[in-house]
Formats: structure tokens, C-alpha cells, sequence
């Protein structure tokens, strides 16, 4: 069957009451009919659930739609995305061990490269998104991982998965990725060579803003070591959430063909707005790596970005002036969300790191909502005029 129709039909065992609808299973344990199936179930001689801490069916059904979606052996439910990125990365790394890191990530992951994986011993370069000659100067005989985001957060960067893969291939590298942007309907890294993919699902895949989670599918044996570290810190994804997203990636598909749709529209339009200097989409041809993009996304995505010319005082102004955009650093919302990553998600940034990854003053991040075009783009043209 289709993706698309398997994201809607996997689902856990129908029960006795012959539900249509998925069951929650609120429950923190589950019994055993005697002392050697509990003990076998211990043993992981069976598949029985024991704990809801690492072992849920609600969780468990969410899990296998993104298995599924990605193309992955095997996966884990976190409690939210930033939990998902940590243990794709700790679970896997000792102490001696190097990470070679894209310097253009989400604010955290910055913070974790650079601040806390330090201090337990697990070294780390930053590396420019597309510079093929600082990927390969920052190999060592101890780098074991390659972490990156495509498209990046929020510059909206490129990188060639496929040219990634074989780089890790080359160099027996654990090979890392954040899909969170693209989302698992949009792109698939494991198809270039990917070992690891995390998202936050409290973005596109949840869409609505509801709850947090996030999940880690890839290599089934890299993916057991994921799994025992998680079941002993306690990362877990709360099954309430897992429900909520099992049937967010029901509608996952569609959803994603309207977001994109509004953002390519959006993003050719503000191209001609004299108050921008550049506009940055993945499916727009003034993209520099559009070619790339093409490739390896089916759609853009529900993401753009642009930069104002009067810099941090015409982007406070533009997004005072917003009257249907929401301002919240979140994003993957059926509502469409304006924010400032220099103040907002990438504010721990120090303004000379910021820069280095292309966090300018001006800088504006929109996701595409779900609402009619013409009124998000009127929003956004009258805001600008004000600003």
C-alpha cells in the first residue's frame, strides 16, 4: 500500500469492543498471567509490554507510522524533539569520541554541540552547511558521528544528502539527521545513506500546536543502543501525546501539500516587495542550491524566510504591525507564525555567532499556515508597509 494509506491504517490490535478508532492505553504497567511470562518478558524473549516508560502500544503505533514513513528498521519515542536530538547523539558517543556538527541548527542543538557535549569528554566541530573542504578537514581518527539539519534553521540551507551519505561511507561515520523541516512525506534521508533521523513532532507532525514529542527512527542496531539508554534515563513520550500524533500523521500528507503550496506562493510574492533584500524557499529557483532541493524534497516546505533592509528595527516593526500572523517561536502550525530567530530561537547565540551561520538582525521566519493565501500575503504585505 501507499504511504500515505498506511499512515491511516497501522494501528494497534483491535481490542474486544471491535473500536474503529485507535485505543489510548493510559496505563502506567502491565500484568502478566504468571511469574515465568513476566520473567520472559524481562528477558526481551517476548514483545509484551511491561513498563509505559519504554514500552506502550499507543506509543508503540506511533512509532511504526514513522518507521514506515521514513523507511527506518526500527524507532523511539521521545518526550519532545530537543529529547530526540540529545539521545540520537548521547546514546551513540563516550567520552573521546568526535562529532563533526553543521554549524546552521536549531539554537538547542547549537547549544548542546558546542556547550554540554564538552563536558562529557565528546569533542565537536562546526562545519558550514555546504563547504566540502571544512567537512573533510574536520575529520579525525575519533570522529564517529555527522550531525546536520536540512533545510537548516532558519536559513533554510541545502545540504546534499546524497553527497552526505557517501562523505560518511567514506569516512565510516555515523550519519545523523534532523528531518524536522522537511517532514518524513516531504523527504527521506535513510533513501541517501542516512543511519539516524530525528524530528520534533511537535512541529508538522503534530500541526496543530497541541503537544510535544519527539521520535528517532533508523538502523535497527544503532536504534537498540537508543532504546536501552532511553529505557534507563526515562526520556519517554507520554502515550496521550503518541495518540494525538498517531492520528496527526493521518492527515500528515495532505496537510503538508497545503502548507507548501501557501509558502511557494508567499515566497514568490515577497520576492517582488522593495522593502526585502532576498527571499529563501527551497522550491524557489533563486534558491542557491534549488537544484539540490529538487532532488531530494518532493515540496519546498511550509518554510520561508527573508530579510528586511532596515534591519532589527523594520523587523520589530514588521512584526508588531502583524495582525493575523501568531508571534510564537514555534512552527509547523495549522496557523501561520512569524518570529525573529535573532531574538527568539537563537538568542543564547553570542550576535558574532549568530552571523557565522547567516542570523541576520533583519531576518524573518515565516511557516506557512493553513489559511487562505491571499489573507496570510495581505497580513504580511500591510505589516511591511509599516515596518
Amino acid at each position: 500500500m501507499h504511504k500515505q494509506t498506511q499512515a491511516i491504517r497501522i494501528q494497534s490490535a483491535q481490542s474486544s469492543e471491535k473500536e474503529h478508532s485507535t485505543p489510548l492505553f493510559l496505563t502506567s504497567s502491565f500484568t502478566f498471567d504468571s511469574a515465568e511470562d513476566m520473567r520472559a518478558a524481562f528477558a526481551d524473549e517476548t514483545d509484551d509490554n511491561i513498563y509505559s516508560r519504554y514500552s506502550n502500544p499507543t506509543v508503540d503505533e506511533f512509532v511504526a507510522k514513522m518507521c514506515m514513513l521514513e523507511g527506518a528498521e526500527a524507532g523511539f519515542a521521545t518526550a519532545s524533539g530537543m529529547a530526540a536530538v540529545f539521545n540520537s547523539i548521547f546514546a551513540l558517543l563516550k567520552t573521546g569520541d568526535h562529532l563533526i556538527c553543521c554549524s546552521s541548527v536549531f539554537g538547542s542543538t547549537y547549544a548542546l554541540a558546542t556547550k554540554f557535549l564538552p563536558r562529557y569528554g565528546i569533542e565537536c566541530t562546526l562545519v558550514k552547511a555546504n563547504n566540502p573542504t571544512e567537512w573533510e578537514a574536520a575529520v579525525r581518527p575519533n570522529t564517529k558521528m555527522i550531525y546536520l539539519e536540512t533545510p537548516t534553521n532558519p536559513q533554510l540551507e541545502i545540504i546534499d544528502l546524497e553527497w552526505a551519505g557517501a562523505f560518511c561511507k567514506k569516512h565510516n561515520l555515523i550519519f545523523n539527521v534532523d528531518n524536522c523541516f522537511a517532514s518524513p512525506v516531504l523527504q527521506n534521508p535513510i533513501a541517501f545513506g542516512a543511519d539516524i533521523v530525528s524530528h520534533s513532532a511537535t512541529k508538522w507532525i503534530d500541526g496543530q500546536g497541541r503537544v510535544l514529542g519527539g521520535v528517532v527512527v533508523g538502523r535497527a542496531d544503532l536504534i537498540k543502543e537508543i532504546y536501552l539508554f532511553c529505557r534507563n534515563t526515562g526520556p519517554s513520550m507520554s502515550p496521550f501525546n503518541a495518540w494525538v500524533l498517531s492520528k496527526s500523521l493521518e492527515t500528515l500528507d495532505v496537510r503538508m501539500e497545503r502548507h507548501c503550496n501557501n509558502a511557494l506562493a508567499i515566497a514568490t510574492a515577497l520576492e517582488k516587495n522593495e522593502k526585502i533584500s532576498w527571499v529563501k524557499y527551497p522550491h524557489l529557483p533563486s534558491h542557491p542550491e534549488y537544484a539540490t532541493a529538487i532532488k531530494q524534497m518532493s515540496k519546498g516546505g511550509g518554510i520561508l524566510c527573508f530579510e528586511l533592509k532596515g534591519g532589527i528595527e523594520s523587523g520589530r516593526k514588521f512584526l508588531d504591525a502583524l495582525e493575523l500572523l501568531s508571534m510564537t517561536p514555534n512552527l509547523g502550525d495549522t496557523r501561520s507564525i512569524a518570529s525573529h530567530p535573532a531574538s527568539t530561537t537563537h538568542s543564547k547565540l553570542t550576535e558574532e555567532e549568530r552571523l557565522s551561520v547567516g542570523i541576520t538582525p533583519g531576518l524573518i521566519r515565516i511557516s506557512a499556515g493553513l489559511e487562505n493565501v491571499q489573507d496570510i500575503l495581505n497580513d504580511i504585505e500591510q505589516a511591511l508597509a509599516k515596518s
